[in-house]
This record gives structure tokens, C-alpha cells and sequence, in this order.
């Protein structure tokens, strides 16, 4: 037996406090609801209403609360169970939605395309780090009436794996469901065995806009899973406390997950987030920051003490380079995420701000979410005895290599990493080039992209597929897809 080692940034007195004055504050002020259906639902279940702004009772998000299932899983094209969302399940997938590709050659920021997203697509597909796909970057090259739902179409072209992704609009937010479903078959079962979840955002501070209520409305009709991402930006646009930011990532959230279950209870919802703190030096919004994890470690907490299923944004770096800053701003809010049980923790691969993605900073982050894979195992007991059995014969002299034990235990006991690790003596680092992990991760990529094969997929629902998101395309004036 081993435990799961923890992190905890919150008493029970402060949780129940941040939960209190979350409350308040869906009273005094409010909640701004720009979607005339959410405030319908929000005033027919007894929510007061003056133009735009919402005051909902506690006993009204209390009842929410009580229908939101407390674990769900998604599943892969296969209908497999890949993702565990609720209780302490820790999981990891791409950062979503960069802008830019850092190109390995000239180490400048480009806009990302097609190719890009494909690739990594591909590198996501064979490493077991990632339990889910992420639409991890926007096509600049494609139309924006359907950049999301282009992007969830090469996933699905690319890869059976689960996906964390996101619509661009209401009405792509339901091709979007409708191309999931082709897979599952149909809606009904796609609800049943979801294989994706979508992320919804507010708008801080407090504010639910047309877009992001319907979307939530939307999801919980058609039973795919919202993964809500609460955006405080602690000192700008929310209070500069730790906590003030905690307590208003708590009422955005509260009030999401009740306009979500008065549309349909049940459905299932994440509490979620990519917060920050303001940098009041250079105006930036630093996900890297050691503060910046610990909001989420918190609020995740709070998520946690209501029985919710939790995500986070961590992993990212706001280093431009894949460098030293790099590593550790990835690795170690990455690793306060896994300690605080976070259920997904998005932002592998990312850069500057959350705008770039690395084919490059992907693979090395996998071999970092290997490592906090094996802190979450614990130690365990191999052996009847801890150790004395293990002395038997020894005679003071170093020999374990020898053991039996040795060669049964070595694999279980040690995470054995790729060739972007250094491992090895200065001799051999020197006979091998001299390289730095950069160059390693360079190598490493280029072989998982010649070594990649397209997953077993039925080709009748590849061809339906794409002759679904043809028509949609047409319909959304786009009168060819790029070459496949």
C-alpha cells in the first residue's frame, strides 16, 4: 500500500470563508448574465434580476450543486475509458489554443497552421504522459468560421484519444457535438461515453456573456461534458489577494455550474481555470509564477471540498525559449497541480503567456509528468521485509545488482526515462555530440513523427466525417477544405 502524496494551501475554516463570501457575491453585486436564456433560467428557479445583472440565492446554487455528478469519465474513439475526472485522478494533456509555433530551426514564434497542429497531434498520440488530446493550436491558415471545428477535425483524423478542446461560437459548438457523435453513434450514446469535454469560459470579473452562458446551456442539453475555465487575473482584473482571487474564481464558477444544471441536472461540469497573477512590473499575466499555481491549487481545493471534478492550467512557461526558465516554471506548477490532485492539468508544451506551443517543450514536459507520475505512486512494499531479506548473504559487500530482487523490482521502483534525459557519464555525453536537452528533445521528436501510425480508425466514419465537415464548411461559406 502506498499514499498519495498532498498538498493543501487551505484550512477548513478559510475554505468554508472563500465558499461564504463566493455567496455574497453572487448577491451583492451580482452576477452580469448577457445571455436573455440563462437569465430565464436564473429567474424562473427564483433569482432577482435588474436588466442584465443576476442576484442568486444560495439556496438556488446549493440545489445546483447537488445534481452535479462527482465523477464522469471520457472516452476514446474505441469507447474505451481513458480519463477519470473527480476524487484525487491526476491527468495531463496539451496546452489548448496557441498562436504561435516556435520554429526549432530559427527559435522564432511564427503563426501556427495545420501542419503544426497535426504534428502535434501526432507526438500526443504516442506519448503515454498524455491521457487526452488538446486542440493545442489555432490553424491561422484556416477560415475562422471554422477554425475550432477544423481543429477538433484533425484530432479526430489523427488520434483516438480523448480531447480537451472548445468552440469559437454557438452554432460550431453544435457540429462540433454532431462530429464527436459520429464516432460514438450518435448523440445519445456520445452523452453516455463522452469523448471530449469543452471548455467555457467566464469573463472576469463576474460576468457570464452571451457566448459562454449559451455555451454552457448548450453542453448540459447534450450531455457532453463543460470544463469551465475561470480566468482571475489577481491585482487587474481581480483582487490582488491570493484569496480575493480564490473567492472570485469561486462565485464565476458557482454561478456557471447553476445556469448549467437548471438547463439540465446532472450533466456533467468541471471546475476549472487558467487564473493568474498581474505582474505589475512588465504588465504581463505570468502562468509560470509560483503564485499562479498556487491559486489553483486552491481553488481546486475549494472544488474539491463540494465533491466537483477540477482542472487547471499548469505546465506552461512564459519563457520564449525552450530553456532553463522553462523547465523549471513547467515542472514545478506542473507538480503543484499533480500534488493537489487536480483531475486535468492542461499546458504542456506552451510558451510565452500561453500564445506558443513547442513540438520541442512537449516532448520534455512528458518526461517531467513522468517524473510527477512517479511521485503520486508513493513508496510502496515489494518485499515481505523492508530490507533485511534484501541483506541475506551480502557479507558487507555491495552486490544488490546481483539480487533477483534487483531485476524483478528495478522497473516497478525507478521511472526509466527517454533519450531527452542525460543519464549518462561525461565520456559518453562527449562521444555523443555534446548535446543539450533542446537538441535531444529535436531528436526526439523527429523520431516520433517518422515512427508515428495513424491509429486503427473506421474508415466509414473517417469518410463520413469528412464529408460532414465539407458540408458544414459550404454551409459556413468556406467552399474547400485544405489539401488532407
Amino acid at each position: 500500500m502506498s499514499t498519495q502524496p498532498k498538498i493543501e494551501l487551505l484550512t477548513c475554516d478559510l475554505i468554508a470563508r472563500i465558499l461564504d463570501e463566493a455567496f455574497q457575491l453572487l448577491q451583492a453585486p451580482g452576477i452580469k448574465v448577457q445571455s436573455e436564456q440563462a437569465r430565464q433560467l436564473l429567474i424562473t428557479a427564483g433569482a432577482q434580476c435588474e436588466q442584465d445583472v443576476v442576484r442568486i440565492p444560495e439556496g438556488i446554487v446549493r440545489g445546483a450543486l447537488s445534481s452535479v455528478p462527482e465523477t464522469f469519465q471520457l472516452y476514446d474513439r474505441d469507447g474505451n475509458a481513458k480519463v477519470a475526472y473527480g476524487g484525487d485522478s491526476v491527468h495531463f494533456d496539451p496546452g489548448s489554443s496557441g498562436v504561435h509555433i516556435l520554429d526549432p530551426e530559427t527559435l522564432k514564434h511564427r503563426p501556427s497552421e495545420s501542419a503544426d497542429l497535426i504534428d502535434l497531434v501526432k507526438l500526443t498520440e504516442q506519448l503515454p504522459q498524455f491521457a487526452a488530446q488538446s486542440t493545442a493550436v489555432v490553424c491561422n491558415e484556416i477560415p475562422k468560421q471554422i477554425g475550432d471545428l477544423y481543429r477538433l477535425f484533425q484530432v479526430l483524423l489523427y488520434s483516438k484519444k480523448p480531447v480537451v478542446t472548445g468552440s469559437f461560437s454557438i452554432r460550431t459548438l453544435g457540429t462540433m457535438i454532431d462530429m464527436l457523435a459520429i464516432f460514438a453513434g450518435g448523440r445519445n450514446a456520445l452523452a453516455e461515453k463522452p469523448q471530449a469535454v469543452f471548455d467555457v469560459c467566464p469573463t472576469p470579473p463576474l460576468i457570464w456573456s452571451e457566448f459562454g452562458a449559451e455555451n454552457l446551456i448548450a453542453l448540459a442539453r447534450a450531455g457532453v461534458p463543460a470544463q469551465m475555465v475561470s480566468m482571475p487575473l489577481a491585482g487587474a482584473a481581480a483582487p490582488v489577494t491570493l484569496l480575493g482571487a480564490v473567492v472570485q474564481h469561486a462565485a464565476e464558477c458557482l454561478s456557471g455550474i447553476t445556469i448549467h444544471q437548471l438547463a439540465n441536472p446532472g450533466a456533467p461540469i468541471v471546475w476549472g481555470g487558467a487564473p493568474a497573477i498581474f505582474d505589475m512590473r512588465s504588465g504581463t499575466t505570468p502562468m509560470g509564477a509560483m503564485e499562479t499555481a498556487m491559486i489553483d491549487a486552491a481553488y481546486a481545493q475549494v472544488g474539491k471540498s463540494l465533491n466537483l471534478p477540477t482542472h487547471a492550467y499548469l505546465g506552461a512557461s512564459d519563457s520564449k525559449l525552450v530553456d532553463a526558465q522553462a523547465g523549471m516554471e513547467s515542472s514545478m506548477t506542473a507538480l503543484v497541480g499533480a500534488l493537489a490532485g487536480i483531475n486535468m492539468i492542461s499546458g504542456a508544451g506552451m510558451l510565452d503567456f500561453l500564445a506558443c506551443q513547442s513540438l520541442e517543450k512537449l516532448v520534455i514536459d512528458a518526461e517531467g509528468i513522468a517524473m510527477t507520475d512517479r511521485l503520486l505512486q508513493g513508496i510502496q512494499l515489494r518485499t515481505q521485509t523492508l530490507a533485511l531479506e534484501l541483506f541475506a548473504g551480502i557479507n558487507f559487500k555491495g552486490d544488490f545488482l546481483r539480487q533477483k530482487a534487483t531485476r524483478q523490482f528495478f522497473q516497478q521502483e525507478q521511472w526509466l526515462p527517454s533519450n531527452v534525459i542525460d543519464r549518462k557519464s561525461i565520456r559518453a555525453w562527449e562521444e555523443e555530440g555534446s548535446r543539450d536537452a533542446f537538441t535531444r528533445a529535436r531528436s526526439r521528436v523527429r523520431d516520433l513523427l517518422a515512427s508515428y501510425e495513424r491509429p486503427a480508425l473506421d474508415e466509414t466514419k473517417i469518410k463520413d466525417l469528412v464529408q460532414f465537415v465539407q458540408t458544414t464548411a459550404k454551409s459556413l461559406g468556406v467552399d474547400s477544405l485544405p489539401r488532407l
